[in-house]
């Protein structure tokens, strides 16, 4: 590394000081191994230097990229204080200045014009042809284990595991990973907060330096989540809701606003700015960082599972929970299993009219089919170059829908393009492609390609996409077009639940029709109300909801312009959704809004109803807002199978509204065809969408448009400076966020009485020494569930019921039922979440045999009760408690109180038949055990109906355990069956044996 001069040697040894008490146990540790190098220190001490800077800085706000530094005489002057001890810090670091075992692949990266960008640890320079065969994918996890191997947190095993990769990732060997940088939302957010005050707290209790509690690598936390539709078909729709979003949620947001200043390496971006992906997408994404000369790949881990959006940029993201992303944030790497990768080729070209949704939704169902969970898949091929930057983020940011970790697009010129568009510097983007091309990472199809090897193949011909949506109860239950109508009908014949098995299929897999059970005399039925004075009317099928919202698809301006050449043409020709319909568009960035009020097609979208609502994700994770009343008592009263209609990437039963019980999901110009049609029970290629003006029937054909029309709108609307205008506003913030006061404290002062945030009792007993693995003895059943139970079902984010526990008490603690706001965002509160928990109103627990709903039965007296009164009833009695399952177990969202929730009722272990990546991974977090049946065995086949008493044969020292080991399951009434333990890795064993992640860091850091 170049020689600095005095002054900033000076200053960098004065701003470690000033931040020693944060420094990591990973660091400390560095001092006393005689591993460390002197690049590796020297680009700790900047990071540490960086942060310095900005603590230094108090009257910048925290939530600002672009801060103004004061002058270098200023920062010296305040520095003087620290001189006594510059020297020994000095002599530390020349301590600690050993060789790194790749130091000599440490490389200088030109600029064209002289000088150097920077240096990078270079993987050509490694001269080994295996690396030229790898997935881009695994490059990027190869080059951050070469830059952090410091042969204690990151070995030299550690990269040539990586290196081989063909060969080690079938053997599922296990590898540390240290993401660059961590990203949150506020529903996710705030509890993370939440438990790093805690944390300090608990710190404080065992004698420890609490400043130890800091986040290590940059973390940006968007607030995204909280507004709720509440005003819609309004010009002041924006500033309505926007308002009722800060009463609601006033103290959660001055909790953030604290926490961006009490944690440093944090930045808040406040609420009415925009969807965390789609404003990662466009501004907070690096895809190559330069930390103070030091270059290498973007890496982000987020707590939210459509982190993943990511990857269409080239940045390898994906999703954890939170409590792994605390860790991270901590120095803590995350230990994962080295995946497979699917290659996925494209070919071809789309056709006219089919939208970047219609894609995505085909290519989820295949990799679903596939089998991709825990998994990276990476796409290539010659049809790369027909697909645009939105449109590869659009198929990345329903990775967790095909269950893939990762759906990586490598960077390209298309990347490149991209970057300029959104503001990104000429001179940025020229050290981005330097960088990589440099170091092998990216793909230019001018030229050769060297061919890479996958674990599996996959071929789509992108020709062969024709139109679809996907529901009505699930992402990847694809449905074409032209089978829309026939497959509506299919779905009020058969039985409720989910699509049945089909005989050629794997288990886990699903075929086509689920189904509502309305009886053939009843699927006519018509419910005939009075809206607002005018005459109206529902039947099944009959849409109700229709909204543009989520990130998927409103980073994407052919389909925002495309849905607004759609309501341009009706318009035209005299169609007109009914006023009764919930309309709604929610963009993803002011962006959006730019473009279509550039286009001029803003103006029609709000003839159809769909006014700009707010800037967040609304409908798509169930803050719809209520239904008109008129409408919400016609479908209670008459039973009727009502639609919602999304342009979002979940639909699972009970998330998008409780009235709503088929959501589809499609694309923003499919949202506005459907509200114009008023149902999903219409087959557009035969029959009319309305009359025209002219008294003619208007078909579907007469609406939609070319996909030459749609490139024309993007070309001429979509601008750079809109981008480079849209978030240099975000970092000036808003005038409601910007009056909210805060304390200035380091240390969280609670309140009690808050209903909002409330500190959890995870450390409250907490001692040095970790309480050890256990088994579980005489255990009941608190819930028994078949297949596809997802986070959404365990912990739902929307409305809380006016008679669930949560509700009892919130009234109890006087919150007023207009106040109740959603379970998303009391969150920080654990008294609510607890009640929370399994409190889905579309619940099926066979314990109930068909009832639906959020209760269970307590065994031992057969009485029903609500699931959180039945738990606290088995943890006042003494006894443990389990959760029987079928397959993919806790899939959805990345949801962190779908396994805090049940660690507080008490529960153990859950068995099931398999798991989500993400929500087995928080169990393990939460010190719950995740149980896998053996294949062909289940709940059903065993003859378990959960009445009985389970004990688990795990043994209490943790040494004596292994990772997937097998275990034996007794139950009182003499059966026995074998079960997997999914504990994963060495690392998650050590989790277990401390009750936890969390606690697991807290004894680390206070013995480093």
């Amino acid at each position: 590394m170049a020689s600095s001069s005095p002054s900033s040697s000076l200053l960098r040894a004065a701003s470690a000081c000033s931040r020693a008490r944060f420094l990591p146990s990973s660091f400390r540790n560095l001092t006393s191994t005689p591993h460390a190098s002197p690049s590796v220190i020297n680009h700790h001490r900047r990071s540490l230097t960086s942060a310095a800077l900005r603590s230094f800085h108090c009257s910048a706000p925290r939530w600002s990229h672009r801060l103004d530094w004061r002058s270098h005489l200023n920062l010296r002057a305040q520095i003087t204080a620290f001189n006594p001890v510059i020297e020994r810090l000095e002599r530390e670091f020349a301590t600690m200045a050993a060789e790194h075992p790749f130091k000599a692949v440490l490389t200088s990266l030109p600029k064209p014009g002289g000088g150097e960008f920077g240096k990078f640890y270079s993987l050509p320079a490694l001269n080994d042809p295996r690396i030229d065969k790898l997935p881009y994918s695994i490059r990027i996890l190869l080059e951050s284990a070469i830059r952090n191997c410091d042969n204690f947190q990151v070995k030299k095993e550690d990269v040539e595991k990586i290196i081989d990769w063909e060969n080690t990732s079938p053997k599922q060997v296990e590898i540390p990973f240290k993401p660059a940088r961590v990203l949150l939302q506020d529903f996710t957010g705030v509890p993370a907060v939440v438990d790093l005050a805690c944390m300090r707290d608990a710190m404080h209790r065992l004698g420890s330096d609490t400043n130890k509690i800091n986040p290590l690598v940059p973390v940006d936390l968007v607030i995204d989540h909280s507004v709720q539709v509440d005003v819609t078909r309004s010009e002041n729709a924006v500033q309505a809701n926007m308002e009722l979003e800060f009463q609601r949620n006033k103290e959660r947001f001055s909790f953030l606003k604290w926490g961006s200043s009490a944690f440093h390496n944090m930045l808040v971006v406040p609420p009415g700015s925009g969807i965390v992906h789609q404003v990662n997408l466009e501004y907070l994404g690096r895809v190559v960082f330069n930390t103070d000369g030091m270059l290498y790949p973007d890496s982000v881990v987020g707590t939210d599972s459509h982190t993943t959006m990511i990857d269409g940029l080239g940045v390898a993201g994906w999703g954890v929970g939170g409590i792994e992303a605390e860790a991270a944030m901590l120095g803590q790497p995350m230990s994962m299993v080295l995946p497979g990768v699917v290659g996925f080729k494209l070919s071809g070209k789309l056709k006219n009219g089919v939208t970047a949704t219609d894609l995505v939704l085909t290519v989820t169902q295949m990799l679903r089919k596939h089998g991709v969970v825990g998994k990276f898949v990476e796409f290539y091929g010659d049809g790369m170059g027909e697909l645009s930057l939105a449109d590869r983020a659009t198929i990345a940011n329903m990775s967790p829908e095909y269950g893939a970790t990762m759906g990586f697009f490598p960077v390209d010129h298309v990347t490149l393009q991209y970057l300029k568009l959104t503001g990104r510097s000429d001179e940025t983007v020229a050290m981005i492609e330097s960088y990589l091309r440099a170091n092998k990472m990216f793909v230019d199809y001018n030229e050769p390609q060297q061919e890479r090897v996958y674990s599996s193949y996959l071929e789509l011909n992108l020709a062969e996409v024709e139109p679809c949506i996907s529901g009505p109860k699930r992402p990847h239950d694809r449905v074409p077009l032209r089978e829309m109508k026939a497959d509506w009908n299919s779905c009020l014949n058969n039985k409720v639940g989910f699509k049945e098995l089909n005989d050629m299929s794997p288990k886990w897999l699903w075929n086509t029709v689920q189904g509502f059970a309305v009886p053939k005399e009843a699927q006519d039925k018509i419910a005939k109300f009075s809206f607002h004075g005018q005459p109206a009317e529902l039947k099944h099928g009959s849409v109700v909801i229709a909204a543009i919202t989520s990130c998927t698809n409103t980073s994407n301006p052919s389909v925002m312009l495309g849905a607004g050449l759609v309501a341009k043409k009706a318009c035209e020709l005299g169609l007109q959704v009914k006023p009764w319909i919930k309309t709604s568009l929610a963009p993803g960035s002011g962006v959006v809004t730019k473009y279509l009020l550039q286009s001029g097609l803003q103006e029609y979208l709000n003839k159809q109803g769909f006014h700009i609502v707010g800037y967040g994700c609304t409908t798509c994770i169930g803050n719809s807002g209520d239904l008109d009343e008129s409408v919400a008592n016609a479908i209670s009263e008459n039973d009727i199978i009502a639609a919602a209609v999304l342009s979002g990437n979940r639909n699972f039963e009970g998330r998008v509204h409780a009235l709503t019980r088929a959501n589809y999901l499609a694309s923003p110009p499919l949202v506005v065809a459907y509200a114009l049609a008023g149902s999903v029970n219409i087959d557009f290629d035969k029959e009319p969408i309305g009359t025209g003006k002219d008294g003619k029937s208007v078909y579907f054909k007469d609406i939609w448009p070319t996909t030459e029309e749609v490139a024309e709108a993007v070309q001429s609307s979509v601008l750079p400076n809109m981008f480079k205008s849209t978030y240099e506003a975000i970092t000036k913030g808003n005038p409601m966020w910007n009056q909210l006061l805060v304390p200035s404290s380091t240390m969280y002062s609670w309140d009690r009485n808050s209903t909002y945030i409330h500190e959890p009792p995870y450390f409250k007993n907490m001692t040095m020494e970790p309480p050890g693995a256990h088994g579980v003895k005489d255990a009941y059943c608190l819930l028994n569930f078949g297949d596809s139970i997802t986070t959404d079902h365990i912990s739902p984010a929307g409305s809380i019921h006016k008679d669930s526990p949560a509700a009892k008490f919130l009234l109890e603690h006087g919150v007023e039922r207009k106040d109740f706001n959603s379970y998303g965002s009391r969150r920080g509160n654990d008294e609510v979440m607890a009640r929370g928990t399994f409190a889905n109103i579309r619940l099926v627990n066979k314990l109930l045999n068909g009832e639906v709903g959020p209760k269970t039965v307590h065994v031992p007296t057969g009485e029903k009760l609500y699931v959180f009164d039945a738990a606290m009833r088995y943890k006042d009695a003494g006894h443990d408690t389990i959760v029987l399952a079928g397959a993919e177990y806790g899939s959805g969202s990345s949801r962190d109180w779908a396994a805090k929730g049940p660690m507080l009722l008490g529960v153990k272990a859950v068995i099931a038949k398999s798991f989500e990546r993400i929500h087995r991974s928080n169990l393990v977090g939460m010190g719950i055990i995740p149980l896998c049946f053996k294949s062909g065995e289940d709940a059903d086949t065993l003859g378990l109906t959960g009445h009985e008493r389970y004990t688990i044969d795990l043994p209490s020292k943790i040494d004596e355990i292994r990772p997937g080991q097998d275990v034996t399951v007794t139950t009182d009434n003499g059966k026995s069956f074998t079960c997997t333990v999914r504990f994963d890795t060495e690392v998650e064993l050590a989790y277990f044996n401390n009750g936890g992640i969390l606690p697991y860091v807290i004894r680390n850091l206070i013995k480093q």
